[in-house]
């Protein structure tokens, strides 16, 4: 009998592969699930036999209690996106300052969610979502259910591949016809659907939803002997991986623009949403090289279709206040479907962009999402006027606490001034908690609020105390001692977390997360950082002086001072955790902007701009007035010659080592 169940899992397995991954089906259905009841039947009679590879663990029936964290080893950044031609050219443009004749892949943008895969010696292992790009969650169960996603491979390999899980049109519309009978809320798209479905708890439900899959990126290919990211397609294809048919491997950014234009008319034919085209540098060594921003992989970018766009009528115009006490118009709109979701308000983002647009309350406007994403109030209808419009008036007070607004010449946002203002207060709170600074699961935006009106959480170090009121909190509606606990645990995690996360969730004016990372590397601790100057920190590569001011200011607040020393008195951490640069302050080197030429002996050029930059030295990739020294190798080319030209210091390599050395 064993025999004959290892035979059936490998017909039922290549059967799989020929339906999903080749798209040429070689039996019936009727004779694949012939095969499928055999395989039941013996399991059934022979639970010991039972493997996890078998084709049986699609059906799900596992509960889970909640999903467990995962990190990343690699992870999982999200794309830049671009939304016309012009953006396109300005792309292709920056590939060719460092790559000659650039070749690219174009590929579907599924409108699913992200999600990695790793098999140990073949057998699928473990699967999360991306989440926050470093931390996901594991959906391993619920992912076995997914029919195009292969539970064994082709070869025996330890391999990690990344993809997209999305909802064909045909099954979306097919569950709310179901859920409608049966008086459920619908889901609003596939992509929801898609969502909802893999983060149920009950992987039986899963299995019901009949999910997708399409695989696009292998993030170790150089391992497998592979250094294009087309031939790493076709190899994941070759393991059992379903490749969407669609990517095409182009020779210039015009083939790309082609494909583009094609797809864009297209889309609509397809049984999946999309909802743009990703563009990615097909050389996988010079997308080494090419590296990656904050955020984002400079050798890739996504194409956005354009907005489809809607009417509605813009009700009122009503303000918030966010935690810099920044005061901010927001539309209040006759709810309206957008791209198959539900608008009821949008940002109108200040008073200028009110007034230069010619909004009045009452006005029937065009909506769209930007990027098929965030709700856009584009434009007023102005021949749908009927005179019961109103004219938009900017407010002067605080509409929480109603002190008088400000706005500085330079800005063109209106400021509440009040450090005291509730809604400052509570906003500074949520982002502190946030998925982004301290990341504190079970403090979502309403809990906050109620702890805050409740008198919980005043300011940020009373979350560190919340410990001491869980008799109280566990009389409240909606938390049992399981939540209480893990909440609290949550919160206890945060106090080790690295400095840029602290630096962030602070809410320091001007200082996101990208210029957290940047202060954090560069002062290794916070007491370095607080006793930096304005000089020191505006020689820094990518501060500047706005930067720079905004940091002093908020250090001289004894306010300030008193939530961060109550905060190390906690135990919260304020070290950098990861490599910290050492600090080289160099008068020749340090604040000045350098230009790299030529071939040199001792080292590559992007390990010298590394150097450079950890000494606080910006690197250009063009001569210009503003360049103070060219460091040029042999055979320097044109830079040389501009820099001669200029009247520009030019550096040999002895001098440059000589710098360095010194």
């Amino acid at each position: 009998m064993k025999q004959r169940y290892d035979e059936l899992i490998n017909i039922l397995n290549r059967l799989s592969y020929e339906y999903y991954t080749l798209d040429k089906p070689s039996v019936s259905d009727q004779e694949y699930d012939r095969y499928m009841q055999e395989l039941l039947k013996i399991e059934e009679e022979r639970p010991e036999l039972i493997r996890d590879d078998s084709p049986s663990m699609r059906v799900g029936g596992t509960v889970l209690d909640e999903f467990q964290k995962v990190t990343h080893e690699i992870p999982m950044l999200s794309l830049g996106n671009v939304f016309n031609e012009d953006e396109l050219i300005k792309f292709d443009d920056r590939i060719k300052k460092e790559v000659n004749n650039p070749k690219y892949v174009c590929e579907l943008k599924i409108d699913g969610l992200s999600v990695s895969l790793i098999y140990e010696k073949g057998k699928l292992v473990r699967a999360a979502t991306r989440g926050n790009g470093v931390v996901g969650e594991d959906i391993t169960n619920n992912v076995k259910t997914i029919k195009s996603i292969p539970l064994s491979l082709k070869e025996k390999i330890d391999i990690e591949v990344r993809g997209e899980i999305y909802m064909s049109k045909k099954i979306f519309n097919k569950l709310n016809e179901e859920r409608a009978l049966n008086h459920l809320d619908l889901f609003q798209n596939p992509r929801n659907a898609a969502a909802g479905s893999i983060r149920q708890l009950d992987s039986s439900i899963v299995a019901k939803r009949k999910l997708d899959a399409f695989l696009y990126h292998l993030p170790e290919a150089s391992k497998y002997g592979i250094y294009s990211h087309y031939d790493a397609l076709k190899f994941m294809k070759k393991l059992g991986f379903v490749v969407n048919k669609n990517i095409k491997k182009v020779e210039n950014i015009k083939e790309v623009i082609e494909y583009i234009d094609y797809w864009t008319e297209k889309r609509e034919e397809l049984e999946y949403d999309i909802d743009g085209i990703v563009i990615k540098l097909d050389d996988l060594n010079m997308q080494q090289k090419l590296g990656f921003t904050a955020k984002y992989p400079k050798w890739a970018t996504a194409y956005k279709f354009p907005a489809k766009e809607v009417l509605t009528k813009l009700k009122d115009i009503i303000f918030t206040v966010g935690r810099t006490g920044q005061v901010t118009p927001n539309a209040v709109l006759e709810p309206v479907k957008v791209c198959g979701s539900t608008i009821k308000r949008a940002t109108l983002h200040n008073e200028d962009n009110i007034v230069n647009k010619g909004f009045m309350i009452g006005d029937i406007v065009s909506i769209r999402k930007a990027g098929d994403v965030i709700p856009e109030v584009v434009a007023p209808i102005i021949e749908r006027r009927d005179g019961t419009e109103k004219e938009f008036k900017m407010i002067e007070n605080c509409p929480i606490c109603g002190t008088k607004l400000i706005r500085k010449e330079e800005e063109a946002d209106y400021f509440c001034p009040n450090q005291e203002c509730e809604a400052r207060k509570i906003e500074g709170l949520i982002h502190y908690v946030s998925r982004e600074a301290m990341n504190i699961d079970g403090l979502g935006e309403r809990i906050i609020e109620d702890f805050y009106n409740m008198g919980y959480i005043k300011k940020i170090p009373d979350i560190y105390k919340l410990d001491q009121k869980k008799e109280e909190l566990m009389e409240l509606e909606g938390f049992g001692s399981k939540s209480i606990n893990n909440l609290l645990d949550s919160i206890n995690n945060s106090k080790n977390n690295s400095l840029e996360r602290l630096l962030f969730a602070l809410g320091i004016r001007q200082v996101g997360s990208k210029t957290a990372k940047i202060l954090a590397k560069r002062f290794g601790n916070l007491n370095n950082l607080m006793n930096a100057d304005y000089d020191e920190l505006n020689q820094i590569h990518d501060i500047g002086s706005i930067i720079a001011q905004s940091i002093v200011d908020y250090f001289k607040d004894s306010e300030n001072i008193d939530v961060i020393n109550e905060l190390i008195r906690i135990g919260v951490n304020t070290d950098y955790l990861g490599k910290v640069d050492v600090e080289i302050q160099k008068e020749n080197i340090t604040g000045k902007t350098f230009v790299l030429t030529g071939t040199l002996e001792n080292y590559t050029r992007d390990n010298l701009k590394k150097i450079l930059e950890d000494m606080g030295a910006n690197v250009s990739g063009s001569v210009s007035k503003k360049t103070n020294v060219v460091i040029a190798g042999e055979s320097p080319g044109s830079k040389y010659d501009k820099a001669v030209d200029l009247g520009i210091e030019i550096w040999d390599e002895e001098r440059l080592l000589n710098e360095l050395n010194n």
